[in-house]
C-alpha cells in the first residue's frame, strides 16, 4: 500500500500549482508598478505642456478679459480662498472643529 500512496503522490504532484515565490512576485509587482508610473507621468507631462502651449497662444486674448473681470471679481475671489483657506485649516468640517455640532 505504501507503494501506491507514493504513486498517486507523484501522479497528483503533476497537477500542483508551481511554488510561489513571495520576493519575486514583490519585485514583478514593482516593475509593473514603476512602468505604470512611468506612462501616467509621460500622459501627464504631455497634458500640461500642451495646456501650458494653449494658454500660451490664448494669452493675448485672454489677458484683457480676465483684467476687466479681475476689478470687479477681486474681493469675490479674496473671500472664496478665506474660505477655502479655513476649510483646509479646519480639515473640512468646520461645524465639528468650531464646536457647533452636539
Amino acid at each position: 500500500m505504501n507503494e501506491a500512496d507514493d504513486r498517486l503522490r507523484a501522479l497528483f504532484a503533476l497537477d500542483e500549482p508551481p511554488a510561489r515565490d513571495p520576493a519575486f512576485s514583490a519585485e514583478v509587482m514593482a516593475a509593473v508598478m514603476r512602468r505604470e508610473l512611468l506612462a501616467d507621468v509621460a500622459v501627464l507631462s504631455g497634458a500640461a505642456f500642451v495646456g501650458a502651449l494653449a494658454l500660451w497662444a490664448l494669452w493675448p486674448v485672454l489677458e484683457p478679459t480676465l483684467v476687466a473681470m479681475s476689478r470687479g471679481l477681486a474681493p469675490t475671489a479674496a473671500a472664496l480662498a478665506l474660505a477655502a483657506g479655513a476649510l483646509a485649516i479646519l480639515g473640512g468640517r468646520p461645524r465639528a472643529a468650531l464646536g457647533l455640532e452636539s
